[in-house]
């Protein structure tokens, strides 16, 4: 809010200023400049207290200092912790919860891409939802570097086109990561259900839910708050009805995650009591215990929690759930559906022998090329060793075989 409480020279001008806290708008002599209090004062103040307002006067010196003080009217509590100091707590749990993610999920693609065994529609679904996880956490990072990263007057730009333009994609990448895990929950649901299962066709249609529906959620979010909301960097949401735009379609993927996660437990549970399966019933319980936490971070099911909590209730607490804890979402995955997986691990394996046998006959030809190494007796030595390793049933039982295994390494 701008108002003039003189007729001074509209000449001067007061740049816009970030005082680490708010941003000042640009404003002419003679002018005071009103704000509310910062976003995150609201977050440590109980709901029945009274938020007021703070302004600067723009003097022929430059802004004059606020009043009344930031800490008079937004955070009158002195034994609360301080908000810049729970903010940055909760921002390095997040940085390093995002770090693990993002080095792990890479690892995670390059393992699934790298060994042609592993392509499948199932490993085809996990890697898209690797790729989202890794979109979202080198957005936050972007929109991190962008918002707060600096803490001088350039700050302030925020209300500029490249602003707006990174908050878009933090909602798309984020969107997208929320329907990729529905994808998941669909996918092993109907893989289940179905007797006959088309999975190439039906990835296809995967593909434009996951990828489809976010963009076009965004891209109308994005023209509606254009015209209807053009205020800031777009980072808040006071109007209610355009954020539906995007959390109206998070909140369905989410709660029919939740829907299908029920199935699949009750399927599970049909399964494991089946005298086929046999075991005790100690031993079907452990199984299902294990396939429900393994089956929780892949569904988001913990994204529950606070799915229908007003935007304004228990801030503290959705923070550390949702950013602190959540980041660490892409590790767990990248663990669990990856790394031990035994289908992985297998192929690992398998390559790693592979290679380890093709470096004993390189350097066996090495050596064959080398005359003063072959005369010493090793390549004999490694000859025999590469043949009874590979086959223990031939026998030297006729100088015809000894020239015929001698010659089998050239």
């Amino acid at each position: 809010i701008m108002y003039r409480t003189d007729f001074g020279d509209f000449s001067s001008v007061c740049p816009w200023m970030w005082d680490n806290l708010t941003c000042w708008q640009a404003a002419s002599v003679g002018e005071v400049v009103v704000v509310n209090c910062p976003e995150f004062f609201h977050d440590v103040m109980s709901p029945e207290d009274e938020m007021e307002k703070v302004s600067r006067n723009c003097t022929e010196d430059g802004w004059s200092e606020p009043f009344p003080h930031y800490f008079e009217v937004c955070f009158p509590y002195e034994n609360i912790t301080k908000p810049d100091m729970y903010y940055a707590s909760v921002k390095a749990l997040y940085t390093v919860g995002y770090s693990t993610s993002l080095v792990s999920l890479t690892t995670a693609m390059v393992i699934l891409c790298r060994f042609r065994k592993l392509h499948c529609t199932r490993n085809f679904i996990h890697m898209n939802l690797f790729v989202s996880f890794i979109l979202r956490a080198i957005s936050v990072f972007i929109k991190d570097g962008v918002l707060y990263a600096q803490e001088d007057s350039d700050h302030c730009f925020t209300h500029t086109v490249p602003c707006k333009a990174v908050m878009v994609f933090f909602h798309y990448c984020v969107m997208s990561n929320y329907f990729w895990l529905f994808i998941e929950g669909l996918y092993l649901f109907t893989l289940l259900v179905e007797t006959f299962f088309p999975e190439r066709r039906y990835f296809y249609w995967y593909t434009i839910v996951g990828w489809g529906t976010p963009t076009i959620c965004v891209t109308v979010w994005a023209v509606l708050r254009l015209h209807f909301h053009d205020t800031g960097c777009w980072d808040t949401n006071e109007n209610t009805a355009l954020w539906w735009v995007i959390k109206g379609p998070v909140v369905a993927s989410i709660m029919i995650n939740f829907v299908l996660f029920i199935g699949i437990i009750i399927i599970l549970v049909q399964k494991l009591q089946s005298p086929d399966i046999g075991g005790n019933e100690s031993s079907i319980y452990l199984r299902l215990a294990r396939s429900t936490l393994l089956l929780i971070p892949l569904f988001g099911i913990h994204y529950t929690v606070f799915t229908f909590s007003p935007e304004d209730v228990s801030k503290k607490e959705r923070l550390v759930f949702e950013l602190g804890l959540g980041s660490f979402q892409g590790f767990v995955v990248a663990v669990l559906y990856c790394f031990l997986n035994g289908e992985v691990q297998s192929e690992i394996k398998r390559k790693w022998r592979s290679w380890t046998v093709n470096q004993y006959f390189a350097v066996d030809l090495k050596q064959q090329r080398h005359p003063s190494l072959a005369s010493s007796g090793v390549n004999g030595g490694t000859q025999l060793s590469i043949l009874s390793k590979s086959s223990s049933q031939i026998r030297m039982s006729s100088p015809m075989a000894e020239n015929a295994n001698i010659s089998l390494p050239t």
